[in-house]
């Protein structure tokens, strides 16, 4: 087993191991909508085993920066109807992260006049508006029937994800969002059924992948979690509460036959990981997080040691639209440009080089 040889994920097949993680760049305007230069860049990468796409918002309340794509309206529908075109005419297979960003928002960036969380607790920092930086308010806290109304926001985000051509979804329970908000102690402060132990906290995640599986298929559903990552506010500093919390979600999840699992850790093959992996029962990605990019032998010795079935690459798949050749043939890579990261053309987004073909 390598990273170049071919892997089945549910409903997925995939030419490679190689998956494209979930990367935010902001090029899809104001109104969200998928244009030119998201088919470019996502057909430009299609040579991946598998592309997971940006966190895309399922309701505007969900949006969490100016300029991230939606999965809400028919524009935005058909405008991810040409990227999965795109991908899928060169070859490739494609599904959509389904992120709602809870209280990592604004106001002025919802457009809703609030933001929304599991409790009314501002998350750390500043986020960029129209006029600049601002910090982020508290949020208001999320009713029962409100709760229950998101469930099935993420459920018709999946639906729509499929009708556009997508081949499935990432549900986002990562990186401090708002189903991580709830996973988190310190982000979630309620004293319902969502809120207070292990069990409670995991529920809404559970209730969301759940809902997305019935809508689309388990087989074509997937998750992304990031236990122990401590970023913005959704801080998990007990490693006792950190396991209960995570076995309870994955053993939950387990009897769905999810497509696979997104772990997002510091330690891919440590026993964290590899527990919830097994209790889970379902294929699983691993990425080893944002302070270390994911490199060529690091990615090789994850499959070919058995600890996963496919390994997210994020910062070398942006700045290399062929990693694939790339890898294979041990060829020099491009540098990641981060100042072009969130710029709102095609610089350092559609204009790295490929490899001369000769």
């Amino acid at each position: 087993m390598s990273l170049f040889s071919p892997l089945r994920l549910g409903a997925l097949d995939l030419r490679n191991r190689l998956v494209m993680a979930p990367l935010t760049r902001l090029r899809a305007g104001d109104h969200g909508v998928p244009g030119d230069l998201l088919v470019e860049y996502y057909r430009q990468r299609a040579s991946m085993g598998l592309i997971i796409t940006e966190g895309t918002w399922p309701v505007r309340e969900g949006r969490t920066w100016i300029g991230q794509p939606g999965i809400e309206t028919a524009e935005q529908i058909a405008g991810w109807r040409r990227v999965a075109d795109a991908v899928h005419e060169a070859g490739g297979a494609i599904v959509m992260q389904v992120m709602h960003g809870g209280r990592i928002s604004h106001p002025e960036i919802s457009g809703t006049g609030r933001i929304v969380a599991p409790s009314a607790v501002a998350a750390p920092g500043e986020t960029r508006v129209a006029d600049g930086k601002v910090a982020y308010p508290v949020p208001h806290a999320l009713t029962t029937d409100e709760i229950h109304g998101i469930v099935a926001a993420f459920a018709a985000a999946a639906r729509n994800a499929v009708e556009a051509g997508l081949d499935g979804v990432e549900v986002h329970s990562a990186n401090g969002y708002l189903i991580h908000q709830f996973l988190s102690p310190a982000a979630n402060t309620r004293t319902d059924e969502y809120g207070g132990s292990p069990a409670n906290r995991a529920r809404f995640a559970i209730e969301v992948v759940t809902a997305v599986a019935a809508a689309i298929g388990a087989d074509r559903t997937s998750v992304r979690i990031s236990p122990e990552h401590n970023i913005q506010g959704a801080l998990e500093t007990d490693p006792a509460d950190v396991v209960a919390t995570y076995t309870v979600l994955a053993e939950a999840l387990a009897p769905l036959g999810l497509a696979f699992v997104d772990i997002l850790h510091a330690d891919p093959a440590g026993e964290l990981v590899q527990k919830l992996r097994h209790a889970a029962a379902a294929p699983v990605i691993l990425n080893n997080g944002f302070g270390t990019p994911t490199t060529r032998e690091a990615a090789s010795a994850l499959v070919e040691d058995g600890f996963a079935d496919a390994v997210a690459v994020g910062r070398a798949a942006l700045a290399n639209p062929d990693l694939v050749a790339r890898w294979a043939a041990g060829a020099e890579e491009n540098v990641p440009d981060p100042s072009t990261f969130y710029a709102p053309d095609a610089r350092g987004y559609t204009d790295y080089p490929v490899l001369a073909r000769g």
